[in-house]
């Protein structure tokens, strides 16, 4: 094993690199993880000096306060490579504001800037070759935090570990999504913690996303928690419909994830002169836009998904089949986020990273 220090991060490279154990043209999102990971802790009321080491396992104690009480937080993020081999991330500083935010509300100290940028850098400096070129796939990057700290004590902890993980993958979604509106249950509440990309989110709806499953649905598109009556999000996406030519989305509040793909594709449907409209919209809104003919698709976008189309949604025990039409926004802004991610296109907003 190589040892080296940067000036804010010691390197400890892996002897030999496991690339070629790897069938990167059958692979399972996010089973697979390169050579390195990025680790650095929270003790004595400060984060300390990061080190990369070789992919491992974890020493930690069952005592660890993220298993009693889930103070844990994560990212997803994505780098990219085009046909020059150069690397990119996409809006990385939204991914770093985000982490903080989440962090923030569930009592985690924040995360300093240079650590994470010279710390990702550098990842993907030494795991580069885990970024494979071509149209699907990708290396996916997992920030996260965890409670380290030993203790049943109903507080939040004073240590905690910042980890980054990188996983290469291909498409998360290799067909169109059927999708039934929730009734009963709900993926956040009012003054909760549902803008926050806090790990035991996910975990609570992983039981009525499994009901759904059980009745030949891929995901749940979630509705508010008081009423069941507006449309927030799909899974663990955000989620648009397309009523005539006017795409509609839920506003971002503390129930609703601020969405990097979300956020862009509102940009690039401004860019483009798409007429949008960010408001509340009811489930009877939407099944008399289906009735009267104006609504034209539903997709929902997200890092890991990027843009993924809705074929059907189920409501009151009624399917509702879509029909793509010809002049797919699915099809344009999926084309137009991956041309900006994989260096094909001009990057007019400069989201673009080059690493």
């Amino acid at each position: 094993m190589t040892t080296q220090e940067n000036s804010n991060v010691i390197v400890n490279q892996a002897e030999k690199s496991r690339l070629n154990e790897v069938d990167f043209d059958n692979l399972t999102f996010g089973n697979i993880f390169s050579d390195h990971m990025f680790e650095c802790d929270y003790k004595d009321g400060k984060w300390q000096t990061p080190t990369i080491k070789p992919y491992g396992p974890l020493l930690i104690s069952p005592g660890a306060k993220v298993f009693h009480y889930g103070q844990a937080v994560f990212e997803g993020m994505k780098a990219f490579k085009d046909e020059a081999g150069d690397v990119f991330l996409f809006r990385p500083e939204k991914n770093f504001e985000r982490i903080n935010k989440s962090s923030k509300r569930m009592a985690i100290p924040e995360f300093p800037k240079n650590f994470f940028f010279e710390g990702l850098n550098t990842l993907l400096d030494l795991d580069k070759e885990w970024v494979r070129p071509g149209a699907d796939s990708s290396l996916y990057i997992r920030p996260f935090v965890i409670a380290t700290q030993v203790g049943v004590s109903a507080s939040p902890a004073n240590e905690y570990k910042f980890m980054i993980l990188m996983s290469p993958v291909q498409a998360y979604y290799n067909k169109d999504v059927k999708v039934i509106i929730a009734q009963e249950y709900s993926r956040s509440a009012d003054g909760g913690v549902g803008a926050a990309k806090a790990a035991g989110n996910y975990g609570a709806q992983f039981y009525p996303t499994n009901l759904a499953k059980e009745k030949g649905y891929d995901q749940v598109i979630w509705t508010d928690s008081n009423e069941h009556k507006y449309l927030e999000e799909a899974g663990t996406m955000n989620v648009f419909f397309r009523i005539n030519d006017t795409l509609i989305t839920a506003p971002t509040s503390d129930r609703i994830l601020d969405g990097v793909t979300r956020d862009s594709v509102l940009a690039i449907a401004k860019r483009d002169g798409i007429k949008t409209d960010v408001k509340k919209l009811t489930v009877d809104e939407l099944l008399a836009a289906y009735k009267d003919g104006s609504l034209k698709e539903i997709f929902g976008s997200g890092t890991a998904a990027v843009i993924s189309p809705v074929c059907s949604f189920s409501y009151n025990d009624i399917d509702y089949d879509l029909v793509k039409p010809e002049d797919s926004y699915f099809t344009r802004f999926k084309k137009e986020l991956k041309d900006i991610q994989y260096n094909r296109a001009e990057d007019t907003f400069g989201w673009r990273v080059k690493i």
